[in-house]
């Protein structure tokens, strides 16, 4: 039996008119994964992508560990493609069966029929009872079970009938790139790296931005956030990173600004360099993994100053988030070991001893007045490192 890759999605089923751009950018994607493993041939054909091996040695397996990380994905399956005809669904299905006997030792099974195809003479309920019986006379060892089976022989009759037991679950969500870019302001921690993710899952593409500020933290810190980065790109089909210099900034905000203000006013510069960056690649909106007074720089006073930096919106997925809800994220998209490795980042730097948790908007920014904004901003930026990760 040839096997194939089937693609379903959900919510793009539900689109209207604009249907076939989110389709057309879903096979885009799917293609840039599939990218090297051999040729294929993909097509939709009602509401469902399947992809097609041309050879036989295809890696079916990798694939669809691909597949399973690209965004609008509900779900993949590896199917077997045979004529419509019902000796031919029948042998098929007693041969699927016989395999997985054999290789998992299962016992009891059950078959589940669709038939898109109203044409085909016999209908889905006759289609299961005699590839049941077929199964149950040929395979020894096998018993029928409808409520609790070890495996499900899935047969959908459509142009042709694919038949399948396997359903692996995907991410969901929306084609990266559908819904335009947004710049990921990422530290190294464990809440960032899940702020981008989530947003990606919504169809953005993300770029990344991390302020690094040597000697007071280290390479390792850095090489921990391109380590990050290349987690997310599997998500975000590659990722742009600007790591940012900011020792200076730092340096200067320590020496002339109020203590307990030191945080806010380091937040409001990464913001400010942050939105360079972002209306520079086109992106319409800068993402944190900030959540309510998850610390003093993240409570309601202290997000309205930071807020005030930067006209571009800030988008904020774990706003709401208690941290045990992050960190499960974390753990399921492959970042919380590298997230907790023990490097500091520039946010651990010059800590205040009791930074302001209500900051005034009219004291930052007249605290802010002594240091030469401007020329501090473009140093960094003239001194940021680009990296792009595939």
């Amino acid at each position: 039996m040839k096997t194939l890759i089937l693609v379903r999605y959900e919510e793009i089923f539900l689109k209207g008119l604009n249907k076939p751009t989110f389709e057309s950018k879903l096979i885009k994607n799917m293609k840039h994964v599939l990218n090297g493993l051999g040729a294929i041939s993909v097509k939709i054909s009602q509401s469902r992508v399947y992809v097609e091996p041309e050879n036989e040695d295809y890696p079916v397996d990798e694939a669809i560990k691909r597949l399973t990380k690209v965004f609008g994905i509900a779900s993949v399956s590896p199917v077997h493609k045979t004529e419509s005809n019902t000796e031919v669904i029948y042998e098929k299905a007693r041969e699927l069966a016989a395999k997985l006997r054999a290789e998992s030792g299962y016992r009891t099974f059950k078959v589940e029929t669709k038939r898109a195809d109203k044409k085909f003479p016999v209908p889905s309920m006759e289609v299961s009872r005699e590839a049941g019986a077929v199964i149950l006379r040929t395979v020894p060892g096998l018993k029928v079970d409808v409520n609790n089976p070890d495996f499900v022989i899935h047969i959908e009759i459509r142009d042709h009938t694919y038949i399948y037991s396997e359903i692996i679950p995907g991410v969901k969500g929306l084609p990266v790139g559908s819904n335009g870019k947004a710049t990921l302001l990422i530290s190294g921690g464990i809440d960032s790296p899940v702020a981008g993710w989530m947003v990606a899952k919504r169809g953005v593409k993300i770029e990344g931005v991390h302020f690094f500020s040597y000697p007071y933290t280290s390479e390792k810190a850095k090489e921990k956030v391109i380590r990050l980065c290349k987690t997310l790109a599997e998500y975000n089909l590659g990722m742009r990173l600007h790591i940012v210099p900011f020792t200076e900034i730092q340096l200067e905000i320590n020496q002339k600004c109020p203590q307990e203000y030191l945080t806010i006013i380091m937040r409001r510069f990464m913001m400010k360099i942050a939105e360079r960056i972002a209306l520079n690649n086109g992106s319409l909106g800068l993402v944190t993994g900030e959540a309510i007074g998850q610390v003093a720089s993240q409570t309601l006073e202290s997000l309205l100053v930071t807020n005030s930096a930067v006209t571009l919106p800030v988008y904020r997925p774990c706003i709401g988030m208690d941290k045990s809800e992050v960190v499960e994220i974390a753990k399921k998209i492959g970042t919380f070991e590298t997230s907790i490795l023990p490097y500091e980042d520039c946010c651990t730097v010059f800590v205040a001893k009791h930074p302001a948790t209500k900051p005034k908007l009219k004291k930052t920014v007249e605290y802010e007045s002594v240091l030469n904004s401007e020329e501090l901003i473009q140093r960094a930026l003239d001194g940021t490192e680009v990296i792009d990760i595939e």
